[in-house]
């Protein structure tokens, strides 16, 4: 299901591999002529080691380093992808090597030209620069000439200590012969790197501005230099923050994972990739066969929404990967693949709903019906969150699906699924029943709005209409973007139920009793009762006393917790997986 929106922006950063031929390094400006005015942007491209990696700036936002996660050029196209706004570009380079035309995709499409520009040129500034910062006596901070290396160059560690929700940030901050500059990594949402818009230093106070994100921290350096104590500000919420200089960043800032897997592994992984003919994309991943004589039965996991690699990342957790080791310790052949545009996938990620992303799993499917160590009769599904939506309408219409798991699977159409999300995670964060009414309220105004407003310029202006006041600029941009996505309005409309009523294959259904993202009380039973319905003749609907979204065991179920918990994925849940898929051939 639609993962919220959490404190910090998540940014994910990646590189992928690209064509040999014309060489894009550089920078590059264009503009997005919209109806609320121009939007200058420019994008940064950088090769090494055979790859591209590439930020984009947009000018009259105030916004710099945005990431880029997959940059692909081949035959004289340009792809990217920009998941921090859910955008992407496809564009074909001139002959002159000297502009790219195409189109920019971010809800809807708008014609993009970017122009290379020279050497020795800058960008132009934005429009607007954001006020000034002040200290705390009041007076206007400057932006400080170079730092000195032993100053405050480094890594600085703090917390976030929002009540219900804590967060640990790291900033990274560096001198040079431009000034100060830095950026921030959201280390219990697995975002790194996330680029500070502007640094400023007046003596002892510092100011770190994060324009996308609607965010500051002001602070004072301590005399010896061992802290930064001050304020984080973000949306009008105003939070304590102490950052502390660390000096061994690798291990202060590694979390304690121990279900993870340690190399050498007692089966075999491959690397691998196949194409999904239907939508030309190139998907990789890893596949993990057990020791012994096979054909061995096999499962291709899928994962939840939003951009996910293969190992399913999230909160500094690797869910796939600890699932993945398991089962396949358990005699199961386990593929699991980077979502397309992800990781060293192909395609484009921005603009594929929930329809698109079960034909890359089916190809899945038919690349393990090539592989002699996998039993082309007992290829099963297992999906977690959107996965759970996307395996039975595979199964509903493919023979070659032998069994499907759900692992926090819906049973009821999205835009339920997202009401009832909002209440329960704002009930266990601590909010007021009248305040969780208004959020609630709120949700069902903004989704009936997307569900009926077909048109997106009218859908942008009536939903500025009604969070006029409510939520930062910035903010609303940013959830436009993905209010007016293919993929956000295609999973609103969705009802799994009819998909489920034709799955003829073995069912098994898993939801945490404390999942606040996909409520067990309300999709577990819809799934039984579809399943019932379409008269099913082997299922399991199971609810876990104790567990969360992610199947670890939660004090509360908050996402807020996902990260503050060491284990992955609860080897009880784990273990009902594999004693249940080995189960399905044993004779009676």
């Amino acid at each position: 299901a639609m993962k919220k929106l959490w404190l910090i922006a998540v940014m994910a950063l990646a590189a992928t591999s690209i064509a040999r031929g014309e060489d894009l390094s550089g920078d590059w400006q264009g503009a997005l002529h919209t109806a609320g005015g121009d939007l200058r942007l420019v994008l940064h491209v950088a090769k090494a080691d055979g790859s591209y990696q590439a930020s984009l700036d947009s000018l009259d936002q105030g916004a710099s380093g945005i990431p880029v996660s997959a940059l692909t050029f081949s035959g004289g196209t340009v792809s990217l992808q920009v998941p921090a706004v859910r955008g992407s570009f496809e564009g074909k380079l001139d002959a002159k090597g000297s502009e790219i035309a195409g189109t920019w995709t971010q809800g809807g499409s708008l014609p993009l030209v970017f122009r290379r520009l020279p050497k020795s040129a800058a960008a132009a500034p934005p429009a607007a620069s954001p006020a000034a910062p002040t200290t705390k006596a009041g007076a206007v901070a400057s932006t400080s000439p170079p730092a000195k290396p032993i100053d405050i160059d480094g890594t600085w560690l703090g917390t976030i200590d929002a009540g219900a929700l804590k967060l640990r940030v790291a900033f990274h901050i560096t001198s040079s012969v431009a000034g100060l500059k830095a950026t921030m990594d959201s280390l219990d949402q697995n975002a790194k790197g996330i680029p500070v818009t502007k640094v400023s230093r007046d003596g002892t106070a510092l100011v770190l501005e994060l324009t996308p994100m609607a965010a500051t921290f002001q602070g004072e350096i301590a005399r010896d230099g061992s802290a930064i104590r001050g304020t984080w500000t973000q949306s009008g919420a105003a939070m304590p923050l102490v950052v502390r200089r660390v000096k061994d960043p690798a291990a202060a800032l590694a979390l304690a994972r121990p279900q993870e897997p340690k190399k050498p592994y007692p089966y075999a992984e491959e690397e691998v990739a196949y194409d999904n003919p239907a939508a030309e994309v190139r998907l990789a991943g890893t596949l993990t066969v057990p020791s012994g004589k096979g054909p061995f039965p096999a499962a291709l996991l899928i994962t939840g929404s939003g951009p996910q690699d293969r190992d399913e990342s999230i909160m500094g957790h690797r869910p796939f990967l600890v699932l993945a080791d398991h089962l396949t310790r358990k005699g199961i052949a386990v593929l699991r693949v980077d979502d397309r545009g992800v990781g060293k996938s192909g395609g484009k990620f921005a603009i594929a709903t929930t329809a698109d992303f079960a034909t890359d799993a089916e190809a899945g499917i038919a690349f393990l019906k090539t592989r002699p160590e996998v039993d082309p009769k007992r290829i099963g599904l297992i999906g977690h969150s959107e996965g759970g939506v996307i395996a039975p309408m595979i199964a509903s219409r493919s023979r070659d699906v032998a069994f499907i798991v759900l692992l926090a699977g819906t049973g009821v159409p999205g835009v339920e699924v997202l009401v009832e999300q909002v209440r329960s995670i704002d009930e266990v964060s601590g909010m007021s029943p009248e305040g969780v009414k208004g959020a609630v309220d709120l949700e069902r105004q903004l989704l009936a709005l997307v569900m009926k407003v077909k048109d997106d310029v009218e859908l942008d202006r009536q939903v500025r209409e009604v969070v006029a006041g409510r939520i930062p600029e910035g903010q609303i941009t940013t959830q436009l973007g993905l209010l007016k996505s293919p993929w956000f309005r295609y999973f609103l409309a969705h009802d799994p139920a009819p998909a489920l009523r034709k799955v003829r294959c073995p069912v098994l259904a898993l939801g945490g009793s404390k999942d606040t993202q996909v409520s067990a009380n309300q999709n577990l039973p819809a799934i039984r009762r579809a399943l019932e319905e379409g008269k099913n003749g082997r299922f399991e609907v199971t609810e876990l006393p104790g567990l969360n979204h992610l199947l670890q065991t939660a004090k509360t179920g908050a996402p807020a917790e996902y990260a503050e918990i060491d284990e992955t994925m609860s080897p009880a849940a784990m273990e009902k997986i594999a004693s249940w898929i080995g189960s399905l051939w044993k004779k009676p």
